[in-house]
């Protein structure tokens, strides 16, 4: 394997110190260098909608991707550990990116999808999953996704019901939701854990 270039002084800077010590690089993203305590301790603080939600806390990507990781359970009770923690790590390039709103990705176009599929696929292979998220899978995130946010917008971001149908689709009549923001440290925990939990789940199913 080829030795990873060093940048020269004359360079813009493309990589992140995260608070583990690990050097994150956005052009060429190393699974080595992805810590689920760097990737748990963003998510805690990235606010969903922008921070534009009711409460003293922000709903961060952190808590948000335990409830999709939990719909999806609720869709498609099968769902091996693996493919849980694929829902679960959805958003986890968003430690580094931030939770861009939807208008401003559109605005961005594919650059932005590029930087966030290369920090998913050094994420997956972090963790032993599958490079590329299955299609399939991928449908059902984005299902479990989109009931997600029906509910964190009508509950959270002052969406009225009929509004969000447009945006996201009505939700199944068998989903039902109750939101509330959570304090960083406790959406922080809540995410290592579940995590933890589920590599275990794959642990024991590879044995």
């Amino acid at each position: 394997m080829p030795a990873k270039r060093t940048p020269s002084a004359n360079e813009t800077r493309a990589w992140q110190r995260m608070l583990s010590g690990r050097r994150l690089d956005l052009l060429d993203p190393s699974p080595m260098d992805v810590e689920i305590e760097d990737i748990a301790h963003g998510l805690a603080r990235v606010a969903r909608w922008n921070g534009q939600t009711i409460g003293d806390h922000a709903f961060s990507v952190a808590q948000h991707s335990v409830v999709v990781e939990q719909i999806c359970a609720a869709l498609e009770p099968k769902l091996t550990p693996a493919q849980r923690l694929t829902a679960l790590l959805h958003d986890a390039p968003e430690y580094v990116v931030g939770d861009m709103i939807s208008p401003f990705k559109a605005v961005l176009g594919g650059d932005y999808k590029a930087v966030e599929a290369r920090l998913e696929r050094a994420i997956h292979l972090r963790f032993g999953l599958v490079a590329a998220t299955p299609v399939k899978l991928k449908k059902l995130i984005k299902r479990a996704d989109h009931i997600c946010a029906w509910f964190e917008a009508t509950q959270l971001a002052g969406f009225k019901p009929a509004e969000a149908n447009r945006f996201f689709g009505k939700p199944p009549a068998n989903v039902d939701l109750t939101l509330a923001p959570e304090p960083t440290s406790i959406a922080q925990d809540t995410f290592l854990t579940r995590h933890a939990e589920l590599i275990e789940a794959m642990d024991k199913a590879a044995a």
